[in-house]
């Protein structure tokens, strides 16, 4: 009953990976595959906050992270920090990101008491032409703050 199970998922699973990159990015072609794909995935899940294809979306932004990582040289940073450095460099205020929330929202997201949920993210990435990964939140793991997780930035 076992190996027909395993028969039925590998057959499964070559026809996701046929659509969607899981795994890892190891070639310019898969990475940018993946990113088109999780912009797909976060425009479908929209404003909807849980949704089903949440983890999907996190697992690609996980494998994106991983080949920019080894790949892409970016000096290290946090979300909030490489949204208040997108801020300055398009010289916006908190009161030009209505989408993400109210101005004591984003004070909360800037100071790193609070993280992006997938809809803000999805407006941030369209707004600032960057790949979603940039704002999600690292998976460490431990239980630092989200002051202390950082990522690699990189402005377009």
């Amino acid at each position: 009953m076992l190996a027909k199970y395993i028969h039925d998922v590998n057959a499964d699973y070559r026809r996701i990976r046929q659509q969607i990159p899981l795994g890892p990015l190891h070639t310019k072609a898969e990475y940018d595959r993946a990113v088109a794909v999780l912009d797909d995935i976060l425009d479908e899940i929209g404003q909807q906050d849980p949704h089903a294809l949440a983890d999907l979306a996190e697992t690609l932004a996980l494998s994106i992270e991983a080949y920019e990582d080894s790949h892409v040289a970016m000096p290290d940073a946090s979300g909030p920090e490489i949204l208040r450095s997108l801020m300055e460099d398009h010289e916006l205020a908190q009161s030009d990101l209505p989408e993400i929330g109210s101005q004591g929202v984003l004070s909360e997201i800037l100071s790193g008491k609070r993280d992006l949920n997938v809809r803000q993210i999805a407006h941030l990435a369209a707004r600032f032409g960057v790949s979603p990964s940039v704002f999600m939140p690292l998976a460490t793991g431990t239980t630092k703050s989200p002051t202390t997780k950082k990522r690699k930035m990189r402005v377009p």
